[in-house]
């Protein structure tokens, strides 16, 4: 007996045809008992990678002149002038209000050191009381704090040393690396030759 070839071929498509529907609805009757025992997997979330957040540099610091000076530990409280001029007349004028700022030393917030000057007297009585700004400096203890105002800016430099300055010693070192501060007592004037006091401090907040 002979079989015509579209007959097998037609045999063969109807068993895979009911082979795919037997498949398909075990399939679907498989997907219906996952989703009622809730196990089938969660959806892949398609959420976007945010991209990375820019870099944001941090904003220099701006300088600041000083304009007032605070140790209460021995009872200094005085403003600062801010000249711009190293003229020893001009810079003695400033002092017979308060104390001063070297013009070439480093203003606050920035590396270097700040150099002032400021009277100290040992008279009793004196009629300006400008005279005595840096009285009483040299008792500065290692350690105490002395306070340097700009505005409403306060900056905190712990006391790292005192010591007297040699009547012939023209040059006070200024430290250039960190950010420091030296308080110079003057008895008279920047040109005078005496012995001076000098307080060396470091910013510490």
């Amino acid at each position: 007996m002979t079989t015509h070839p579209r007959g097998i071929i037609g045999e063969i498509a109807d068993n895979q045809g009911a082979f795919a529907a037997v498949f398909i609805g075990f399939f679907l009757l498989m997907v219906g008992f996952l989703a009622w025992a809730d196990a089938l997997p969660e959806p892949i979330s398609k959420t976007p990678v945010p991209a990375s957040a820019p870099v944001v540099e941090a904003a220099p610091v701006r300088p600041m002149a000083p304009t007032r000076i605070v140790a209460l530990s021995v009872g200094v409280d005085a403003t600062i002038a801010n000249p711009d001029s190293t003229d020893i007349a001009v810079l003695d004028q400033e002092l017979l209000a308060g104390a001063v700022r070297y013009p070439t030393s480093a203003l606050l917030g920035v590396e270097g050191t700040v150099l002032l000057f400021g009277h100290s007297s040992s008279l009793p009585v004196v009629r300006n009381l400008a005279y005595k700004t840096f009285n009483n400096i040299q008792n500065l203890q290692p350690g105490e704090i002395i306070s340097v105002y700009s505005g409403e800016v306060e900056y905190r430099y712990a006391v790292t040393g005192v010591r007297v300055a040699d009547a012939t010693e023209d040059h006070i070192e200024l430290q250039q690396n960190g950010k420091h501060l030296t308080l110079v007592t003057c008895n008279n004037s920047f040109a005078t030759k005496t012995k001076r006091f000098v307080v060396t401090a470091t910013l510490v907040e």
